[in-house]
């Protein structure tokens, strides 16, 4: 009997039983169902490859979900189960299953497969063609650390009955993800205890198992990535917002200075109830450069965050980016973020301040060591390296925007410097994140309206709501 015939012998005779060790490990599976579907999107068109009796893709409310599982037995239960989802009994490393598949997805999800596949290079490289180009591969499985600890509970009759089967780190499947072009764009581990245990595993996993290097002892390891084959640069039209108060002297340099790196480019201010004459400054350069697409609008509300999302849903382009008034960040520098989100090597681009040398008087001491922290703790909260999150300049395309907008109920209307609610937006959708260097220059009309103490403990508060969103379980 080959390994593959014992692999679907071992499910088929645990298919009645498989949902029985689910509720007995309740706690557990309730923590991995819930990650996984702050992950996967709900009403997505979703294939999980090893499905099992189809509970976690009843769980991820799909408007058009797809199992595939070895097991005959397995596929039967699910069938009767769940008979608005599809379930096909199947090799999911056959090449003719796999493009009978009514792909695209939108999401393929990989649970506790990867260690009984016979080349997992092969199988990621078919997925391909069930991909469209923002797809995500969302995998799941047990770290090798706790192989000893997990064939205990077996024997302990704790766990579900398993075979032998390949444990990989996550910088091995990363690394199987590569081989077979695709890239990753988030890795997190949970569970440090994986049992209730009267409250006590719930406080360690929120606050001890989230920590740095501990996290990475937890028992379950996930995995998203991205197609990345090859992508064809095209010419997108782009709409530069351009939030602005009391900046009356920056306004008609924003316009000289900006390149035209596009062949369709919208510029919208938008004016924040300014005291220095902006609004009136911003008509007299909207006549004087009549060639240009300028338009502007008047803020309702107060605060970035409020211009941002008045700018963006009145914007045209393709792709959306923001400057702000100030210029500290080079207007010329745009085309390096533009090429980077049309080639394909980000989907969030962000700009960094912090890696090369600033003007002198571009950024207060205390401000910058408070960028860097705050860059620490955000990039521990989305498991994403950003090393300046309060850089004003960001860039992603209106699509993602508008799924920004369609998701933002998960962390509310609560932002009102506008970098976060992109941000934390960005990392629900598991967009690739990507930075870009610029040197910061400093301010040479007007005045910061950046408060060190008040929007330093708003930023505070921002941590802890982030940390409640995304690391308690």
């Amino acid at each position: 009997m080959t390994h593959k015939e014992l692999i679907r012998e071992n499910f088929d005779s645990l298919a009645k039983e498989r949902d029985k060790w689910i509720d007995k490990n309740s706690y557990f599976y309730k923590n991995d169902y819930g990650y996984m579907k702050f992950l996967i999107g709900k009403d997505s068109r979703v294939l999980e490859l090893g499905s099992g009796t189809g509970r976690l893709l009843k769980e991820l409310n799909p408007s058009y979900g797809v199992g595939v599982d070895l097991s005959r037995e397995m596929v039967e239960t699910a069938t009767k189960l769940y008979p608005d989802l599809n379930f096909i009994q199947g090799d999911v490393e056959d090449p003719q299953l796999i493009s009978s598949l009514d792909g695209p997805f939108d999401f393929i999800v990989l649970s506790d497969v990867l260690g009984y596949l016979e080349d997992i290079e092969v199988l990621f490289d078919m997925l391909h063609q069930l991909c469209h180009a923002d797809t995500r591969i969302v995998i799941a499985y047990y770290s090798w650390r706790w192989a000893p600890v997990l064939k205990l509970g077996e024997k302990l009759k704790l766990k579900m009955p398993s075979i032998n089967m390949s444990w990989l780190s996550t910088d091995d499947t990363i690394n199987f993800l590569n081989l077979a072009d695709f890239e990753l764009v988030k890795r997190e581990w949970k569970q440090l205890i994986p049992r209730s245990m009267f409250g006590i595993g719930s406080f360690v996993n929120n606050f001890i198992g989230s920590l740095p290097a501990i996290r990475r002892l937890a028992l379950r390891s996930y995995v998203v990535a991205r197609p990345m084959k090859s992508i064809e640069i095209k010419s997108l039209s782009t709409t530069v917002l351009i939030p602005c108060r009391n900046e009356k002297g920056n306004i008609e340099n924003a316009i000289k200075r900006l390149p035209q790196f596009c062949n369709d480019l919208e510029v919208i201010y938008v004016e924040g109830n300014s005291q220095d004459g902006t609004l009136d400054e911003i008509y007299r350069v909207m006549h004087k450069y009549p060639e240009k697409d300028i338009k502007v609008f008047v803020q309702d509300g107060k605060g970035k965050g409020d211009a941002v999302r008045k700018g963006f849903d009145n914007a045209r382009g393709d792709i959306l980016m923001i400057l702000d008034a100030d210029l500290t960040v080079p207007p010329e520098d745009l085309p390096k973020f533009y090429k980077a989100i049309v080639s394909g090597k980000g989907e969030y681009i962000n700009g960094t301040r912090l890696v090369y040398p600033m003007d002198d008087e571009a950024m207060r001491f205390l401000n910058f060591w408070a960028n860097r922290t705050f860059s620490v703790l955000f990039t521990w909260l989305l498991n994403q390296r950003l090393t300046d999150t309060l850089c004003g300049t960001k860039v992603l395309t209106k699509k993602n925007y508008e799924r920004i907008v369609a998701n933002r109920s998960y962390f509310g209307d609560f932002d009102p410097f506008g970098d976060f609610d992109l941000i934390f937006g960005a990392s629900k959708l598991n967009l690739k994140m990507t930075e870009i260097p610029i040197r910061y220059a400093e301010r040479k009309y007007g005045e910061t309206q950046i408060s060190r103490f008040r929007h330093g403990v708003l930023l505070l508060k921002m941590v802890l709501f982030a940390f409640k969103k995304l690391k308690i379980t």
